[in-house]
């Protein structure tokens, strides 16, 4: 099943990328490169409608909410309380259709760990509120023109 999911996740973005750049538009990552984005935090992909990089996080951040890209996480080690909806408190606009915040009230909270694949929709406030050590994970901005 992970075996599947992870498959999935990359010929998905496999076809997200190849659909951007025409058929010619084939991107690769060597896994050198992965490796260290993963350990610490990095770009991967960055094609006109889609990013991918990969993070490695010890500390919660701040509330974000990004007004035009959907979000595909999966996480690869570690736990966190992840908490998504809801409504934004303190937001401030960090660059265009950039959003960040100080709390969220009303929203959801899920505990994520390793295996875990959640979307958050554009428009949608999340925000790691506790990282007791580490979270590593997998990071997918679809973008909507």
């Amino acid at each position: 099943m992970k075996l599947a999911l992870t498959l999935a996740t990359v010929l998905t973005i496999g076809v997200l990328v190849g659909a951007q750049s025409g058929n010619s538009g084939v991107i690769r990552v060597d896994a050198d490169k992965v490796a260290a984005a993963l350990a610490k935090g990095g770009n991967l992909i960055t094609a006109p409608n889609v990013s991918a990089s990969g993070v490695h996080r010890v500390t919660a951040g701040q509330v974000a909410v990004h007004d035009k890209e959907t979000e595909v996480l999966y996480f690869l080690d570690g736990e966190a309380t992840l908490v998504t909806g809801g409504k934004i408190v303190g937001g401030t606009v960090s660059r265009p259709g950039q959003w960040v915040g100080t709390d969220i009230t009303g929203g959801q909270t899920h505990h994520v760990a390793k295996g875990d694949v959640f979307m958050i929709p554009a428009g949608v406030p999340h925000w790691y509120k506790e990282i007791p050590k580490s979270i590593t994970y997998f990071e997918v901005h679809m973008i909507e023109k």
